[in-house]
């Protein structure tokens, strides 16, 4: 139970926390004009923990939900050296010299000391960086999941209210966030090696089964030949697995972010694929079912920290884990206990 303590942070109040300089109309209209300077404050806003930032944090999005719901949302992961990040900016700034606005969203992990952003995606994506139509953030997880689920859902909302049309939410890697991410986005994309036998016995199944499109990278030079035989073998393995979207074929493609082959292909199939799902009605459902699991979210996230913030539980809890660990109690009688003094301390508040 000590991993519910990080929790915590979702109600932390810092000291030296600073109350935003602009008002709620101000960080509304400066995000509508996109205004970069007033964007990334809105969304530094969102992603803050002191009570009295996400009030007025949800307040700015509740007036930009009206704007909001107008891009296509793709999460992108792969297996490490899968070339994500090289991707991106190839992908991203294609899209650009099409007449996309491009928003880019890096899920990093947490620095366990500073709690800040430890990748630093922008060094690595130095010419989408630096074109007016992109947008990065690179985004610090909190060390939560529930990190994931509250600041990058917002922050996604933000960029589209901003007019970014194509939002990329990059995660860190193969990992229980991408089913997270997946559960935020429109259009999940799977990066892949060549040499499909060693990466086939490298990743889990179950993170196959969420993507909505194989794509095997650095297809190029002598690699070319072995990404076609990469291709070959996950698509027979892609043919046994369920789709992740009903009435959508998962397939395997392949691309080279170095020389552009295959990227603009890998797009085309993003849009046959929004298509598809609208007319079937996939999309909207799928919409609608994700706002639903981000309340429940939420809500367990909620629950989860008012529990571990609440000062007895927090007195008692190291003692009662001190039991667990040395066999003295088992585990379902110490959250029993926890429960009954967070009950009984919520009766006497009452």
């Amino acid at each position: 139970m000590t991993g519910g303590r990080a929790d915590k942070n979702f109600l932390n109040v810092s000291s030296k926390a600073r109350l935003p300089r602009l008002s709620v109309d101000q960080y509304v209209t400066g995000v509508r004009e996109n205004n970069r300077t007033v964007l990334a404050q809105a969304i530094t806003l969102v992603e803050s923990n002191a009570p009295a930032h996400m009030e007025m944090a949800q307040e700015v999005i509740k007036q930009l939900l009206p704007h909001t719901g107008q891009s296509i949302r793709i999460g992108i992961s792969g297996v490490p050296g899968a070339g994500k990040s090289t991707f991106i900016e190839a992908f991203g700034s294609m899209l650009c010299e099409k007449g996309h606005r491009v928003a880019v969203l890096a899920v990093d992990p947490s620095s366990t000391v500073t709690r800040g952003s430890i990748l630093g995606d922008k060094t690595r994506m130095e010419l989408l960086s630096r074109n007016s139509q992109a947008f990065i953030r690179p985004s610090a997880t909190g060390g939560t999941l529930g990190g994931v689920n509250r600041k990058t859902r917002e922050t996604m909302l933000i960029c589209e209210a901003a007019g970014y049309d194509v939002i990329l939410v990059e995660t860190v890697g193969v990992g229980q966030s991408e089913t997270t991410v997946r559960s935020m986005v429109d259009f999940f994309l799977l990066l892949m090696l060549t040499g499909a036998g060693d990466e086939l016995q490298g990743i889990k199944k179950g993170i196959m089964e969420i993507a909505d499109a194989l794509l095997i990278n650095k297809a190029d030079g002598e690699n070319r030949t072995r990404a076609l035989i990469a291709k070959g073998e996950y698509n027979r393995v892609l043919h046994y697995l369920q789709p992740a979207t009903t009435g959508w074929e998962t397939k395997a493609y392949m691309c080279s972010s170095l020389t552009g082959e295959g990227i603009e292909d890998i797009w085309e199939v993003i849009g046959q694929f929004r298509e598809s799902t609208i007319q079937s009605g996939g999309f909207e459902a799928r919409r609608k079912a994700q706002l639903l699991d981000w309340m429940h979210s939420m809500a367990q996230d909620y629950l989860r920290a008012t529990f571990f913030g609440n000062q007895q539980v927090a007195e008692l809890l190291p003692s009662i884990e001190g039991a667990v660990a040395s066999g003295e109690i088992s585990p379902t009688s110490a959250v029993q206990q926890l429960v009954a003094i967070y009950e009984n301390a919520i009766m006497k508040k009452e």
